[in-house]
């Protein structure tokens, strides 16, 4: 079954499935300024664009473009900046 949401006035959109592999969302941001919170491990990979990210407890912004990835533990927020609009997938553990 295929899970649809939308967050920030419609400026991310994820679609949520699962497989053999696990718990994934693939979706969409617009450009602009996000805060997101974790229940579990994420690793995000940007499929197409470009995140700006700082993970939590960290001060300085990284940037994750096309095929790379990044990981985000349990129970923490960390902040995006969107540039330009940027698909995404998502691997929840």
């Amino acid at each position: 079954m295929l899970i649809t949401k939308e967050y920030f006035a419609g400026k991310v959109k994820s679609i949520a499935f699962q497989n053999e592999y696990g718990n994934f969302t693939v979706g969409v941001m617009d450009i602009g300024e996000f805060e997101f919170g974790t229940n579990t491990i994420e690793r995000m990979t940007v499929i197409s664009g470009k995140l700006t990210v700082q993970l939590p407890e960290k001060e300085n912004w990284q940037d994750f473009i096309n095929g790379e990835t990044f990981t985000i533990p349990a129970q923490q927020k960390f902040r995006i900046k969107v540039q330009e609009q940027t698909a995404y997938l998502c691997r929840y553990e």
